[in-house]
């Protein structure tokens, strides 16, 4: 059987989180002291790492062999977590699973001690979706658990999330993460799968990623089937696999733009729709270079750590290069006018108008700008 990446990789401790180094650094400290709650919520954005964490939270809570917090991951218990075997644990998905017929049966099982191990751990993701009926049932043992019950309610959204719930747990948050995160584990597979790359084709990855880790490792496992044997990964195999606009054509259509070079943005803008490239697409590249101009304008001093999930290092060299002599209002008004283009794109008659439109404004602008002074 074929291994998904996703799977071979996962996290076993709580050093291997990329991104969570205070989510991680607090759980495996509450192990060790032996302050571990009987309620936690997992609250972040998908792929961020909130299941696999509650799988080490549990091993580690189980683990015959505990050192400094963090589960051996060579103990019984531990094989029998990792495996998926562990009836002691027990994973409810609330999207399908939110109704009170569903908390019934869990407050059931949760009454009888772990068949195997210390504590039967409850790990309910998408926690947020649970019925409002469903959640009233579950307050009273949350409230009140068995001393060998642990909850974990994992969400993306936790204000949909009831108050009494949250009041009841330990809440961790869980943050996107960034280019340079996601690189650093995408660069720890490629070493141990033998593979070659280049490190700007796995900025472009992360890019894509949008700061979920879960979401990189799929989409670098789709390029990883793609590759012949001895194929380095490139930034244009990247780009031709996973889709989306040449960063090359964007910079060009930015550079006119910022240079106000106009008729030859729209000829730029109409070239890239011949190609076959989406006006949505085009409008969300550029408005967030535009975006991050607008950020390095402001200030110069910012870095790839600082501007999350949009551009690589080459890109925010490119833009530092390129709004050397660009008022910082210029930008506002630029970035201001292609933000109202977006949405007006789906109803276009002729997709790229909206952004025809807008570059034909700031014309307008400045026209009538030149002409007052």
């Amino acid at each position: 059987m074929v291994i998904s990446i996703y799977t071979k990789y996962r996290p076993q401790k709580f050093s291997d989180l990329i991104g969570q180094e205070i989510v991680a650094n607090t759980l495996r400290n509450t192990v060790k002291m032996g302050l571990v709650s009987h309620a936690y919520l997992f609250a972040g954005p998908r792929g961020s790492g909130k299941t696999s964490t509650a799988r080490i939270l549990a091993k580690a809570v189980n683990c015959e062999n505990p050192k400094d917090g963090e589960p051996c991951n060579k103990c019984k218990f531990c094989e029998e977590i990792k495996s998926g075997k562990a009836i002691d644990i027990i994973e409810i998905d609330a999207a399908s699973n939110r109704g009170i017929e569903e908390i019934r049966e869990l407050k059931e099982n949760a009454r009888y001690a772990p068949s195997f191990l210390k504590y039967k751990v409850f790990i309910i993701d998408e926690s947020h979706q649970l019925t409002k009926e469903a959640v009233n049932a579950l307050l009273k043992i949350v409230e009140e658990p068995p001393s060998h019950v642990i909850f974990i309610f994992a969400t993306t959204d936790p204000q949909k999330m009831i108050e009494t719930i949250i009041s009841r747990c330990q809440r961790f948050d869980f943050k996107k993460l960034s280019i340079s995160d996601i690189v650093k584990k995408l660069e720890y597979i490629l070493k141990n799968e033998n593979i070659p790359y280049e490190k700007d084709a796995l900025e472009y990855i992360a890019v894509f990623a949008q700061g979920a880790m879960r979401d990189a490792e799929v989409l670098l496992e789709q390029i990883i089937y793609s590759l012949h044997e001895g194929e380095k990964i490139t930034k244009d195999l990247v780009l031709n696999i996973l889709g989306g606009v040449d960063p090359l054509f964007i910079k060009e259509l930015f550079r006119t733009i910022v240079n106000k070079k106009f008729p030859k943005a729209i000829e730029i803008l109409n070239s890239l729709v011949t190609k076959g490239y989406s006006a949505e697409d085009i409008a969300k590249n550029l408005i967030n270079f535009l975006r991050v101009g607008l950020m390095l304008k402001v200030d110069g001093s910012l870095s790839l750590e600082d501007i999350p999930i949009s551009v690589t290092s080459d890109d925010i060299e490119f833009i530092k290069s390129e709004i050397k002599n660009v008022n910082l209002r210029y930008l506002y008004n630029v970035l201001d006018l292609f933000l109202e283009a977006l949405p007006k794109i789906k109803y276009a008659p002729v997709q790229q108008l909206p952004l025809e439109l807008a570059i034909l404004s700031i014309f307008d602008k400045e026209g009538e700008n030149s002409g007052k002074q």
